[in-house]
């Protein structure tokens, strides 16, 4: 679809698109320092976007070239009673950087986030990456400080896992 700034524009993403979108995993982890956790795969992203649809991604195109994609998915704020859209990534190319093209993908998060009566739209942002904090201040995101973040993953998650069963 065509966005208001010319030679942009904005789809999708198709499954003959997982190897892009692994190229721009691993662009963004290279970025944020982390390209050491990516373990994602073209089999692992095929399986979970396209198969089970967990998640959905938007490719943006400039003059017909791939230069970014947002990830997210569907969540459910019990007190709005309304689900929302998590933005787990958006990734624009540095050299595209500037232009609003990431502005443009929020905005476009935002009109399917209300075109299906979501209440929100939220992501994380990394302390460090001031760029971006300001970027999405500016835009009216509010930072949630008085909330921390709580993960459990790998040997721990399979460690609370087995509570379940246990009496």
């Amino acid at each position: 679809m065509d966005t208001n700034l010319e030679g942009f524009k904005l789809r999708f993403a198709e499954i003959n698109d997982v190897s892009l979108i692994l190229e721009f995993i691993k662009e963004l982890a290279s970025y944020e320092k982390m390209l050491h956790e990516v373990v994602a795969t073209e089999e692992i992203l095929r399986e979970s976007l396209f198969e089970r649809k967990i998640a959905e991604v938007i490719i943006g195109e400039y003059e017909n070239q791939p230069i970014g994609f947002a990830l997210f998915f569907h969540n459910f704020s019990t007190f709005l009673g309304k689900p929302g859209i998590y933005l787990e990534d958006l990734y624009v190319k540095p050299e595209m950087r500037g232009k609003g093209l990431g502005r443009i993908i929020l905005s476009f998060l935002a009109k399917i986030a209300l075109d299906r009566k979501c209440g929100r739209l939220e992501w994380w942002c990394l302390d460090w990456n001031e760029p971006s904090v300001k970027f999405y201040k500016k835009l009216g995101a509010v930072p949630m400080d008085e909330w921390t973040v709580y993960r459990v993953d790998d040997e721990p998650l399979e460690k609370l896992a087995t509570k379940f069963l246990e009496q």
